[in-house]
């Protein structure tokens, strides 16, 4: 299975273009903030002595619980490649068991979804520090690591079980652009999610990446 996962991972991290577009979110999610919500945000926070601490906290929330999502998402790009292409076939065919198969591409998620939402973090701390912002500690940082272990795991589970629906790349494109677009509501990164309709915050309720968010 090891040999499995190395496999996958080199494919996706060779393809730039892949991994630019799984991070798309992210990078939305961070210039919205910048150049819209943020302001929205700190003025409706005017009461508290430091609203710009919630309202990067709120945000970095939301980009690494889009994160986990989404980079593993991507990651199953692979897995739906090799299916189109009928590769996966050969891989049935060989002495590795299907179970074997299966757990190297959610394993390759799995560890997508970590090393992308620890890059995105990396990238949080560097912009904090340009901004004149407090950088996180190291206590925090290990609980925020903690956190994304987690994150990562529901979001390689949930994104295994949308994959298992999907055989072709135009329906996994199809499926990627629709989480793409919804996750920054999913996780109430766009706006709190009790502002949201009941039935849409009974959805939020039941999709893991929000609780992370939360967390």
């Amino acid at each position: 299975m090891s040999a499995m996962v190395k496999r996958n991972l080199k494919i996706y991290f060779r393809d730039k273009a892949s991994v630019f577009f799984s991070m798309l979110s992210v990078i939305i999610i961070f210039a919205l903030y910048i150049l819209f919500i943020g302001d929205s945000v700190n003025s409706g926070l005017k009461f508290l002595p430091h609203p710009n601490r919630l309202m990067r906290a709120w945000m970095l929330a939301g980009m690494l619980a889009s994160a986990s999502i989404t980079t593993s998402l991507g990651a199953y790009g692979v897995m739906i490649n090799d299916r189109e292409n009928k590769a996966i076939k050969d891989f049935y065919s060989s002495p590795v068991s299907r179970r074997q198969v299966a757990r190297g591409y959610i394993v390759t998620g799995f560890i997508i979804s970590i090393i992308m939402s620890i890059f995105t973090l990396i990238f949080w701390e560097i912009y904090l520090g340009l901004a004149g912002g407090a950088v996180l500690d190291i206590e925090t940082l290990l609980k925020l690591f903690a956190v994304i272990v987690l994150s990562s795991f529901a979001s390689s589970a949930i994104a295994s079980f949308i994959i298992s629906f999907l055989k072709t790349n135009s329906s996994y494109s199809a499926a990627s652009t629709i989480v793409g677009t919804l996750i920054g509501f999913l996780v109430g990164a766009y706006i709190p999610i009790g502002s949201l309709p009941d039935n849409v915050q009974w959805l939020v309720k039941y999709f893991p990446c929000a609780h992370s968010a939360v967390l």
